[in-house]
């Protein structure tokens, strides 16, 4: 199956990633969830794909402002379907263009997405440009895709640091990596 097939069923895929990354999907939920951040606070998750993080964060912190954006609109589909509660504000998009205004979001988390960006530089530089001052972003990538990004961060942030990520098991064989980096 050629990669641009895997986008192509979300569901397919949504069985697929909910199966091979629960744990980090888990993970991300959890770091998000203990991050500290007020009521009210504004949460993005960037390469959300069939949304299961954020409707995951919305249900765990409802007094959040919860967002996701994709490039793939089918995925975008799927996952307002699937947010029955309508929790979770879902847009079609470029993580190196976000439909965003500046300064909108307090936490972006991104999760075994970056690996597929285009414009790499162009999305850490977006990714800033719609962060809070003050505001993180954590991108949970394999630890090889993650070195662009590095790059990217420590020219863009004025704080960025890589640290592994513990799953357990991981079914792929993959060595996760969450890039921090603050406004």
């Amino acid at each position: 199956m050629q990669a641009a097939h895997i986008f192509a069923n979300a569901e397919r895929y949504d069985r697929h990633a909910g199966r091979l990354a629960a744990r980090l999907y888990a993970r991300v939920v959890t770091d998000a969830a203990a991050s500290g951040l007020p009521a009210g606070a504004r949460v993005l998750d960037a390469g959300t794909g069939p949304g299961r993080i954020p409707r995951d964060l919305a249900a765990l912190r409802p007094a959040w402002t919860v967002d996701a954006v994709d490039l793939e609109p089918r995925m975008i589909d799927f996952a307002r379907r699937q947010d029955t509660e309508g929790r979770v504000t879902f847009a079609v998009g470029d993580v190196a263009a976000l439909p965003y205004p500046d300064e909108t979001f307090d936490l972006i988390v991104s999760s075994i997405s970056q690996h597929h960006w285009d414009d790499v530089e162009g999305g850490i530089r977006d990714l800033r440009r719609v962060l809070r001052p003050g505001g993180r972003l954590w991108i949970y990538d394999v630890r090889w895709a993650l070195r662009r990004a590095l790059r990217v961060a420590e020219k863009t942030f004025d704080s960025v640091r890589k640290e592994p990520v513990a799953l357990g098991h991981w079914p792929l064989g993959m060595l996760v990596t969450r890039l921090s980096a603050r406004a």
